[in-house]
């Protein structure tokens, strides 16, 4: 036994402490070393991010230049900032989309984002799991239809001649043109958002409901508590790590306010009452050709949720969560 111990106590290959590393923890050439075949499989996945998503942020060197598609980045003339004087300057029509992005997105956050949360604890509080999986499923199945489909669906219920005012003409009652009124627009566009995305965003709660101990509950109700302070004192407590994280990542998308849902119901209501950083970006760059303004535009909209991200985990760290990264 002695001898045994002695070889395993004896520094080998490739278990001598490196240089730089963690006590006996093999330095990072020798991680590479050992986990080479996860490397290679993980090097395609790699070069997908690094073609598709680190790649086209080159591309954002166009908001320096008065860009000219037939001369190419390169041979544009350089501009400074003068592509970001529409921010600078509080161009009006930038004000509008600033505004309207401001408004959806703070209606996307109070409203939308607590609503997968209420759903997952009333999911989790049915007793029969056929029922829950039934549930479950009816709710998951419009996050799989395209904003076509979901906007052509509202359309046909509650638009001018939908079912809805079909029905209130019927008897004898005047309609609603929903679809068409600016002062809803903002709703309508909340609502389809809850209705769209609601199941598919009860997934990760749920799975969080699922890790409590449930002897926490069994000890709860030993002590008397009632299904209320289980709710309060058990099962929030076990998904704040997750609610924490879930925010912090709908900060940092909050200003995406839906460049698809919008632009197809842009046209009954106006661009005053619809017009956002993402309609706007496309409505100057892609319609306009004035892509040096656009890609200011979105440039200093990335630079911001950036930000919110960066403060929002921080703010989380200070009151004890890990947050999206640790510091």
């Amino acid at each position: 036994m002695a001898v045994e111990a002695t070889r395993r106590l004896r520094p080998g290959k490739g278990r001598r402490p490196r240089p730089g590393g963690d006590g006996g923890r093999p330095g990072w050439l020798a991680r590479m070393r050992r986990d080479r075949f996860l490397l290679l499989l993980a090097l395609p996945g790699l070069a997908v991010v690094l073609l598709f998503s680190y790649l086209p942020l080159l591309g954002n060197v166009i908001a320096f230049k008065d860009y000219q598609p037939f001369l190419g980045i390169s041979g544009s003339p350089w501009v400074g900032l003068s592509n970001f004087d529409v921010i600078f300057n509080g161009d009006p029509e930038f004000v509008t989309a600033l505004k309207n992005t401001l408004i959806v997105a703070v209606a996307q956050v109070v409203f939308v984002f607590p609503v997968p949360i209420a759903v997952a604890l009333l999911l989790n509080s049915l007793v029969s799991e056929r029922i829950k999986r039934l549930v479950q499923s009816v709710l998951y199945l419009p996050h799989f239809m395209s904003w076509v489909i979901v906007v052509a669906l509202f359309q046909s219920m509650l638009g001018n001649a939908g079912m809805l005012n079909t029905w209130l003409a019927q008897h004898g009652s005047d309609g609603f043109h929903i679809i068409g009124d600016p002062g809803l627009f903002k709703v309508l566009i909340t609502s389809q958002v809850i209705w769209k995305d609601t199941g598919w965003g009860t997934i990760l709660f749920l799975a969080a409901l699922s890790r409590i101990d449930t002897s926490l509950y069994e000890a709860a109700a030993v002590d008397g508590a009632s299904r209320t302070r289980q709710l309060w004192h058990v099962t929030l407590p076990g998904i704040r790590s997750v609610i924490v994280l879930m925010f912090i990542l709908k900060l940092g998308d909050s200003l995406n306010t839906g460049f698809e849902q919008i632009l197809l119901q842009q046209a009954p209501v106006g661009t005053d009452a619809s017009e956002v950083l993402d309609t706007y970006v496309y409505n100057h760059g892609v319609i306009n050709g004035d892509w040096g303004v656009s890609a200011a535009v979105g440039l200093v909209k990335g630079v911001v949720s950036v930000a919110l991200v960066l403060g929002a985990n921080k703010v989380a760290h200070i009151f004890g969560e890990r947050g999206v990264y640790e510091s």
